[in-house]
């Protein structure tokens, strides 16, 4: 295929893909202006710091210098090498691309995820069979329907200790690599008579599985897959793939603990959930949260373990500047249990009308207070008072204070008095943390005829009459890297009538320096709208910079030079060049 056709459909592509949208699914963004901002996936942000632009369809971190079109975002975020890339994205366009090779690159972990693929296939397939009847019966029992096992993907592990490893073995796979990665343990079916879920990774792949015993056999419940090359318990969150979409439009989180809460709040309607394999988040699987979106709803278990792990996994995220409510679930049931014990619409109602996490401390400083000590009545009112100064809605203050007022038949004033001394204390914020867009990129020292020939370069990107003039020769530029991005400008128009610095990033992506330059180029965020006359100050720069180089070479030249009349001639040319008559 003639490389002129391939790039022709590379661009229909592109074209058809809005780089906000595909963006959105992989990093909750807000508008301010014209363009959308969100956290930069490709650093460790905190404040949201990359700029997606619907206009030029390129995206850039003011950070980290993270920048490009849609190809290279979904590239980098899924470490896909660009046919990859451009075959998903095509799919998602619905663009064919029956002409194009395709050569998946060699990852050295490909086979890892094609053994857990094929093993998959397997536990798929046993659950579908006579011997998957009892563990069918079972899932069927706990309210697990057929659709539900489909739509979750799950399967089993026959009571079998070596078929799986045998299957894979006939494949020709090697047995140390089936122990390392966690489906054989001393060369024996890690996994033997469980139901089996799987668990992906960021990119929707097959990376371990979670085998639940079913059988009445007194055995651990739960088996996971253990630390491997591909998989890291604290480094993922299970259903993050699929529910991308469905955090997106409700731009918030509903985080449970385990993943058979996920599954059943996913089948009453609520998709927007994640949940931990354990209780304690990691530092991974927060930012993963922050890339999301800032709202997060508590939803753990409602035992004293899962209470426990509200409050410590409450108080990070808030610390990172989430705005975080939770979720109550009676009885100290988990909300799988809730939901079939109390029904959907119940379950539904306790996450629109989840509470603010400060709600929440103050009602879990109760536990195990005994109201008829005056010291522990005490050290419980000081506890409530200090997670109150730590709320700045006035309103909600007086309602606390007067609430402990009334039930401890203690003054208003009093209870004000030592409020005002946590409050001289507690380090000023906002009740909701807002949005931080950091919109001007870190400060970058440039002299000023490196920002007029880098302005010059940004016009010729998007002004036809720019272009015009570096062909007449008007300008020049002084690095060879910016007159090989100049003539890849001049180029690509006239190959294709029209430059878009969307569709130029995917024609320069093997050439490593000349997208960085153009990196640099692009955050400038110069106006578009340009005078002829601004642009011949640029030039007049341009030109002065030439001339000051020139003077410096042949200052060099003379220095060199033993022959006195070849040293008034250089001089003599220097003089000229000096009034501008050179």
């Amino acid at each position: 295929m003639e490389n002129h056709e391939t790039n022709s459909i590379i661009l229909e592509v592109r074209k058809k893909l809005d780089i906000v949208q595909v963006i959105s699914q992989y990093v909750s963004l807000v508008k301010k202006g014209k363009n959308y901002f969100g956290v930069c996936p490709f650093h460790d942000d905190t404040n949201p710091s990359m700029s997606v632009s619907p206009e030029k369809q390129i995206y850039r971190c003011f950070s980290c210098g993270a920048s490009g079109n849609v190809f290279s975002f979904v590239q980098e975020f899924e470490h896909l090498s660009f046919k990859e890339t451009l075959y998903q994205l095509a799919e998602k366009a619905g663009v064919q691309l029956q002409n194009i090779s395709y050569t998946k690159k060699n990852d050295q972990y490909d086979k890892f995820y094609e053994i857990y693929q094929i093993s998959h296939n397997y536990y798929l397939n046993n659950l579908q069979t006579n011997l998957g009847k009892k563990a069918k019966a079972y899932l069927h029992e706990r309210s697990i329907s057929d659709e539900m096992i489909k739509e979750f993907q799950i399967g089993l592990s026959l009571d079998i200790p070596d078929d799986l490893i045998q299957l894979l073995i006939k494949k020709g796979y090697n047995l140390s690599d089936l122990n390392m990665i966690g489906l054989a343990n001393s060369n024996r079916d890690l996994y033997c008579s469980r139901i089996m879920f799987p668990l992906k990774d960021l990119s929707g792949r097959i990376v371990g599985f979670s085998g639940r015993r079913y059988d009445g056999i007194k055995d651990n419940k739960y088996v996971n897959t253990k630390g491997t090359p591909i998989f890291q318990k604290g480094t993922i969150l299970y259903n993050y793939f699929d529910a991308r979409e469905a955090i997106r439009k409700k731009n918030q989180v509903l985080l449970m603990e385990g993943f058979m809460a996920a599954i059943r709040s996913i089948t009453v309607g609520v998709k927007n959930v994640v949940s931990l394999m354990g209780t304690a988040m990691t530092k991974e699987q927060v930012d993963l949260l922050k890339r999301l979106s800032n709202n997060v709803v508590l939803c753990l278990d409602g035992d004293d373990p899962g209470r426990e792990a509200t409050l410590l996994n409450g108080e990070e995220l808030e610390k990172k500047g989430f705005n975080v409510r939770v979720v109550e679930l009676s009885d100290g049931l988990d909300p799988d249990d809730y939901i079939l014990k109390y029904g959907a619409d119940s379950f539904r109602s306790l996450i629109e009308n989840a509470i603010s996490f400060s709600d929440f401390k103050i009602r879990s400083l109760r536990k195990g207070v005994n109201f008829s000590s005056d010291k522990e009545v005490s050290n419980y009112i000081n506890q409530v008072l200090i997670e109150a100064s730590k709320i700045t809605d006035e309103i909600r203050r007086e309602l606390i204070l007067k609430t402990l007022a009334k039930d401890y038949d203690i003054g208003y004033n009093t209870l004000e008095k030592r409020l005002s001394t946590y409050l001289e204390k507690t380090p000023k914020k906002e009740s909701s943390p807002p949005v931080q867009i950091v919109i001007k990129p870190k400060t970058l020292k440039h002299n000023k005829y490196e920002l007029a020939e880098w302005s010059l370069l940004y016009y010729m990107l998007i002004n036809h009459t720019v272009r015009n003039w570096f062909e007449l020769g008007k300008f020049n530029f002084s690095t060879e890297q910016e007159r090989f991005l100049a003539s890849e400008i001049i180029y690509y128009y006239k190959l294709y009538g029209t430059l878009v610095p969307a569709d130029f990033y995917t024609y320069l992506q093997d050439k490593k320096e000349l997208l960085n330059l153009l990196n640099h180029v692009l955050a400038l965020e110069l106006e578009d709208e340009v005078s002829d006359q601004a642009i011949e100050q640029y030039i007049r720069v341009v030109r002065e910079n030439s001339v000051n180089l020139e003077i410096e070479r042949l200052k060099k030249t003379m220095s060199e030079k033993n022959d006195p009349l070849e040293k008034a001639r250089i001089a003599e040319r220097i003089r000229k060049l000096k009034m501008g008559s050179g």
